[in-house]
């Protein structure tokens, strides 16, 4: 299915009530990370993260959390964000209302945080509008890094050539990103560290 690497103004403005970057007149970028916690990606993301003193958001699936709560809490003790994803990263679009706020519910059980992003960006206007309690959290720039025909060089690119001051940058710490996310994010925080960017978790 086709999508879009930069978010639009058109689009950004059809959802006003939705993130799509954040206002800021400074060298700051939201890196944000998908769909985990994962035994491979997760750590070696936070390794990264580590060494240019970065901050991230991680929008997690519940249940992944279940299955390795330790790496959650190493998400949190390094002082990143989290958000939730839902429990078993289900499409908005193609779930009935009260089947997905259950499953968004499931997943706050083990992730406290104002914080959602919807999984695949698909939510529909009904259910965004029952969950007041959030920010739900879209974004700017799209990695590509779940796309198999992206090559690694195109997911870098992807990343390079559309972020700007306040984007909100995805990928994902899980198995099918992991060969693009382990060559990409290393180039990433070295490139935009030495252009002077700081990164920043969402509040």
């Amino acid at each position: 299915m086709p999508y879009l690497i930069r978010t639009p103004w058109w689009l950004k403005r059809l959802y006003p009530r939705r993130v799509w970057n954040m206002d800021t007149g400074s060298k700051v970028i939201y890196l944000s990370f998908d769909d985990g916690p994962h035994p491979l990606a997760t750590p070696f993301v936070l390794d990264e993260l580590k060494k240019y003193n970065a901050k991230a958001t991680f929008f997690c699936i519940g249940k992944n959390v279940a299955v390795h709560p330790a790496l959650y809490e190493r998400i949190l003790a390094e002082g990143h964000a989290v958000g939730n994803h839902t429990y078993d990263h289900l499409n908005g679009w193609k779930t009935g209302d009260e089947e997905y706020l259950r499953n968004i519910s499931e997943a706050a059980a083990l992730i406290q945080s104002p914080l959602f992003r919807p999984p695949y960006g698909k939510i529909r206007s009904a259910q965004a509008g029952k969950l007041s309690r959030y920010r739900i959290i879209m974004w700017d720039v799209l990695s590509g890094d779940f796309d198999n025909s992206v090559t690694r060089e195109g997911c870098y690119r992807n990343v390079i050539n559309h972020t700007n001051n306040g984007s909100i940058v995805v990928f994902h710490d899980s198995e099918k990103a992991w060969n693009k996310l382990s060559y990409t994010l290393p180039l990433v925080l070295e490139h935009f560290s030495r252009a002077g960017y700081l990164f920043s978790a969402i509040s």
